[in-house]
């Protein structure tokens, strides 16, 4: 799995790539991430890779030649190791683009990768987006100073699931959202000491008995989700995915003033 990463700042990427459990896929070799800075496409001295916005307003806009010159330089790089007939997307964060959900994660999770377009100033020539544009993503209803964060933020849930990368392999199994859960949120979840500042682990996690401990868990999720995700409930529920049980649980709930 390739990701190519377009940035003004592929400093910041390094040491994103360094750290915590994901490193493992990146030092390996399992995930690759090139960055490649629009400035090194762009000409004169300066490399300037932005200008003022036709038709006046604040802010500056991102040319569209150093990033039509830096994707060439990208796309001649996978064609020479193999990218094959199918060109890897190129992806660009930005407020009107879907929302990235498990779901969304899980398809990266099992592709070949992609190019992620890191935009920065008040956005990208427009002409670029309409010619060379995959799709957009984001990360939710706000704003950022520019894509690193979403790109690092789509790196790392999709690395996390590569095979090897997490010491315990059923690890991502019971992450919220996932379909182990139904997609519901995951439970609370305790260690030791049994007591701390006076308050003991629940009973059922201490019991030893397998079952009763794995119907606790899955209570608590359908509590937590009715109270902070209701919608995930109603998901689930369109696709079949809860018991009897479970809607007793639910059916139980104090009800809201």
């Amino acid at each position: 799995m390739r990701f190519d990463i377009i940035t003004l700042f592929p400093e910041l990427f390094a040491p994103f790539l360094e750290v915590g459990v994901t490193r493992r896929a990146y030092q390996s070799g399992q995930v690759a991430v090139h960055c490649w800075n629009p400035r090194d496409y762009a000409p004169g001295n300066y490399r300037r890779v932005d200008d003022r916005p036709f038709g006046g307003g604040p802010g500056m806009v991102m040319m569209a030649q150093p990033l039509a010159d830096c994707l060439a330089a990208i796309r001649a790089q996978r064609a020479q190791a193999g990218e094959g007939d199918r060109p890897a997307p190129l992806v660009l964060f930005s407020p009107i683009g879907r929302a990235i959900n498990h779901a969304e994660v899980q398809t990266w999770s099992d592709s070949q990768g992609a190019i992620l377009l890191c935009g920065r100033y008040e956005g990208v020539d427009q002409r670029f987006i309409d010619q060379f544009v995959d799709m957009q993503l984001s990360l939710g209803d706000f704003v950022l100073s520019g894509g690193e964060i979403a790109a690092m933020a789509l790196l790392d849930a999709v690395t996390r699931l590569q095979p090897g990368v997490l010491h315990d392999e059923g690890s991502h199994q019971l992450d919220s959202f996932n379909p182990a859960l139904d997609g519901l949120l995951d439970c609370p979840h305790y260690t030791r000491p049994e007591v701390w500042n006076g308050q003991p682990v629940p009973a059922e996690l201490l019991s030893g008995h397998h079952a009763h401990i794995e119907r606790w868990r899955r209570e608590q999720s359908l509590r937590i989700t009715a109270a902070h995700r209701p919608e995930l409930l109603e998901a689930a529920r369109t696709r079949g995915q809860l018991t009897r049980k479970d809607e007793q649980v639910l059916a139980d709930l104090p009800k809201p003033l």
